[in-house]
């Protein structure tokens, strides 16, 4: 099969015969788009369609290409992705991305929920309270980075810089890592993705590299998802953020 009829397949099979653009068509550039998205990038690894989906999803969401999150939010849907699960990718996404971007993605991911009847399957997903945040975030940050490690950056800290230390532990470990639905493999593969997605933050995406291989994903994995991001983030992002995961597992 040629990889204009893997293209061909792989958008008939995610979108339904929907047109690849948003209401406009230039039929160029939609060709080239469209043929690398699903005919190489989407063809590359051995993600499964419900990991392609959420990767996109938290590209989009980390670059605020809001125009086009219904579309693929339906899509996701279509490929198996429950709208809690998808709901999840969205909020997972927040600590790193900043809480606005994924109001607006939110926004977007109800559309496609009501257009496809789903919802009011909706549900929440909180696991804390404010008088475990702290604690239960602080333990998954432990578990994920290692309880000497983080012991010792929080120690260390200055004393203007603690109450972020904090923030950190209750609110990006304890808000978001402990909530249900998604599996902590996935959501260090999603906290990477939206990373390298923001660009610029090498020091943090070598540390949610390693995270991803402590919590049992593989170098493989994590060079799979950044394969299915790349179309959305293009090349610098692309090889930036494969040099960190290079630095972490000892291949250049």
């Amino acid at each position: 099969m040629s990889r204009t009829q893997k293209a061909n397949e792989n958008f008939e099979k995610w979108f339904g015969g929907e047109t690849f653009t948003n209401g406009y068509t230039d039929a160029e550039f939609e060709s080239i788009a469209k043929n690398f998205l699903w005919g190489d990038a989407s063809e590359h690894g051995a993600l499964s369609d419900k990991q392609r989906a959420i990767v996109i999803l938290t590209t989009l969401t980390a670059s605020g290409t809001y125009e086009v999150l219904e579309k693929y939010a339906s899509a996701a849907l279509r490929a198996g992705v429950s709208a809690n699960e998808i709901r999840e990718t969205l909020i997972h996404c927040t600590p790193y991305v900043g809480m606005e971007k994924v109001n607006l993605a939110l926004k977007e991911a109800y559309k496609a929920f009501e257009k496809a009847g789903v919802a009011d399957t909706v549900t929440d997903q909180g696991t804390v309270d404010e008088n475990t945040r702290f604690s239960e975030g602080l333990a998954v940050q432990q578990q994920i980075f290692g309880k000497d490690n983080i012991n010792n950056m929080r120690d260390s800290a200055p004393q203007e810089t603690k109450h972020i230390q904090d923030y950190l532990s209750a609110y990006c470990f304890g808000d978001f890592y402990t909530r249900k639905t998604l599996d902590l493999k996935m959501r260090e593969l999603i906290t990477f993705c939206a990373i390298c997605t923001l660009g610029g933050c090498e020091p943090q995406a070598k540390a949610h590299a390693a995270a991803n291989i402590s919590v049992g994903n593989t170098r493989e994995m994590l060079i799979d998802a950044i394969t299915q991001c790349l179309p959305f983030i293009g090349f610098p992002r692309t090889l930036n953020a494969i040099s960190c995961i290079d630095s972490v597992t000892s291949q250049n």
